[in-house]
């Protein structure tokens, strides 16, 4: 007997005509613009805008949210780490994401079977993180750090 595999239906990829990519641009520019300072921009009315928005976000086509700087934050030291795995990488990734540290969780194709993301004060608490979080997560066989020396872009381009 084998078990069924139900694939949930992918909503309908949202199609952005230029209005909706400028006043995305506008908002990954600057996220506090006023609608009004949108409205001039894009060429249309504030009320328009606001509409734009609001479907934007109730379509989850975009999120509106604080983004912070974690050197501002005192985490100097930012690294990648693969994670090699057994068992069901779902449940290990759900696991991975339960540590404080650690900001990005993708299971991937390839050399590794899972990404981790993790920023943290210096190369002590680095290690800290991975032998007593990454490192004792059920199903995590074996680890490789990637320390990140200089980070040259980071962006949330889609849309534009």
């Amino acid at each position: 007997m084998t078990a069924e595999i139900r694939h949930r239906p992918l909503p309908p990829a949202a199609a952005l005509d230029d209005p909706a990519r400028r006043i995305i641009a506008q908002l990954q520019a600057d996220g506090r613009r006023s609608y009004a300072a949108i409205a001039k921009s894009v060429g249309l009315s504030e009320a328009a805008v606001r509409q734009r928005i609001q479907r934007l976000v109730d379509s989850g086509v975009i999120r509106i949210v604080a983004v912070t700087d974690p050197h501002a934050l005192g985490l100097r030291r930012q690294a990648m780490v693969g994670v090699r795995a057994d068992g069901d990488l779902r449940t290990v990734a759900d696991r991975l994401v339960e540590v404080e540290e650690v900001d990005d969780v993708v299971i991937t194709a390839g050399g590794f079977d899972l990404l981790v993301a993790v920023s943290v004060a210096d190369d002590d608490h680095l290690l800290r993180v991975l032998d007593e979080g990454i490192r004792r997560v059920v199903g995590v066989r074996e680890t490789e750090t990637f320390v990140y020396l200089h980070q040259s872009k980071h962006t949330y381009p889609w849309g534009q």
